[in-house]
């Protein structure tokens, strides 16, 4: 199983920007997928955005336009790219490692402890 550590959130004010890390403990290469939750104070888990090891995104309709997921297979991590931010993106983000089964959702099977991003009005 592989560890998953992300990074690189924050405090930012509203139409501002952010890039998330999430750097794992081993090659991610043959990963079949990689993605980003986020979990905002009683609200249910909502999957941001996946990438899989082709090279394929896919996004939640609330970040299209504004996030941009890519990952650097030589050095096993993941960015979450977010412009635009807006006071609804405070969450708490958490990177995954999972798959993609044809025809299915993203399928999480490893999970990091979570970054913090507060964007303010």
């Amino acid at each position: 199983q592989v560890q998953l550590v992300e990074s690189g959130g924050g405090l930012v004010q509203a139409g501002g920007s952010l890039r998330l890390s999430c750097a794992a403990s081993r090659s991610i290469f043959s990963i079949n997928a990689m993605g980003w939750y986020r979990q905002a104070p009683g609200k249910q888990r909502e999957l941001v955005a996946t990438i899989t090891n082709g090279g394929s995104t896919n996004y939640a309709d609330s970040v299209k336009g504004r996030f941009t997921i890519s990952r650097d297979n030589a050095k096993n991590t993941v960015y979450l790219q977010m412009n635009s931010l807006k006071p609804e993106d405070t969450a708490v983000y958490y990177c995954n490692a999972g798959l993609v089964p044809v025809g299915l959702p993203f399928i999480p099977t490893s999970w990091g402890q979570g970054t913090q991003v507060t964007v303010s009005p």
